[in-house]
């Protein structure tokens, strides 16, 4: 099979799997934060304002359909679905890697969809680094033009790639090219990690080398170890059988989403805080500890196999906890909410006291 014949079987292994087993590992962290409960918030809930600019966009509730899939014709009507309940609800979406259609053009209307589906809507571009690097700013370019992107995304999953026999294992030369991507791109540039987190100093490079924002994509949530186990083993075998020792030690690899958002939070510019956020209280939490966006992804892909209407029922939902959360926090606005300092307790405290202690973060 051709290069470009597996990464698009690649991108169908991996939506069946996120769909047919639980690849969900870990803990995020937001059950050791506790908002503080303000018993006369005066505010209205009905006028709780849920408005955030982001990158010079208006979102109208500061949630993102974070990167899920495309790659592969099985895909579009999932893409499809998707943008289409993020432009009824004003949030914005980021399309999956879009490696599969750089390198068979053909697969190109699975990503272009979006943009046809949402002509309003924020819409992230999406390329790994390996890729920047060894293809340069011509890729980057054909990724943003392939769904006339408002900005793109790098992403850093080398935790995947270390597993995948036919992964990328050399990262040498990455940080160069998303400094020249940074220099020469005409929308901002977002570096995203996939499931494993952000410290504080690798924030401060991506800063340094002029990234516009940071999507954490901290560890607990959608595990990448754990996907990547079960598609190198037989799918169909009972849940739990058949991952390699490899993968199964690395499921507990990364930084917590909460110890990862407090750590970036502050260090430069907007940061998205997404893994593991499963409902508006964590949203809502996020915000509180520094998050800009939330992005969520495996909450809307089972919506998304069944219709538009099901995802923005979801989205709805998220919205409505949030918008709660605001009201019992006395928090007007999402300005309001993010001066609000809660409550951390448990590991999280422990971990971010542990960084303090080592020269913090």
């Amino acid at each position: 099979m051709e290069q470009r014949e597996r990464t698009s079987s690649r991108k169908l292994d991996h939506l069946r799997i996120c769909l047919e087993r639980n690849i969900e590992r870990g803990d995020p962290g937001f059950g050791d934060v506790r908002l503080v409960h303000n018993a006369l918030p005066e505010c209205d809930l009905e006028f709780i304002d849920t408005r955030i600019e982001f990158l010079g966009h208006s979102f109208a509730a500061p949630l993102f359909i974070a990167a899920m899939t495309g790659g592969h014709p099985e895909t579009t009507e999932v893409n499809r679905r998707l943008a289409r309940a993020a432009e009824f609800a004003g949030i914005g979406i980021g399309v999956g890697s879009q490696r599969a259609a750089l390198e068979k053009p053909d697969l190109a209307d699975t990503y272009s969809v979006v943009r046809e589906a949402a002509p309003r809507a924020f819409i992230a571009a999406n390329i790994g680094a390996v890729q920047l690097r060894d293809y340069g700013l011509e890729w980057a370019n054909r990724a943003v033009e392939m769904i006339d992107a408002d900005a793109i995304a790098v992403h850093l999953n080398f935790l995947q790639e270390a597993l995948q026999p036919e992964g990328d294992h050399d990262a040498r030369g990455c940080l160069p090219a998303i400094e020249e991507l940074c220099r020469e791109s005409r929308i901002p540039v977002i570096v995203k990690e996939t499931g494993s987190g952000i410290s504080a100093a690798t924030a401060r490079v991506c800063w340094a080398a002029g990234a516009s924002a940071i999507d954490i994509g901290g560890w607990g949530g959608t595990n990448w170890a754990a996907v990547e186990g079960l598609r190198r083993a037989n799918t169909n075998s009972p849940q739990g059988e058949g991952r390699t020792p490899l993968s199964l030690l690395f499921e507990d690899w990364g930084i917590p989403t909460v110890v990862s958002l407090c750590e970036v939070a502050g260090t430069g510019g907007p940061v998205i805080a997404t893994g593991g956020i499963r409902n508006g209280l964590d949203m809502a939490k996020a915000v509180c500890l520094g998050a800009d966006l939330c992005g969520v992804a495996l909450p809307f892909l089972a919506p998304a196999m069944q219709g538009e209407d099901d995802v923005s029922a979801i989205i709805a939902a998220f919205v409505e906890e949030l918008r709660i959360a605001m009201f019992l926090s006395g928090a007007r606005n999402l300005k309001a909410l993010n001066e609000r300092q809660p409550y951390i307790t448990g590991t999280t405290r422990q971990m971010l006291q542990s960084m303090e202690e080592n020269n913090g973060y």
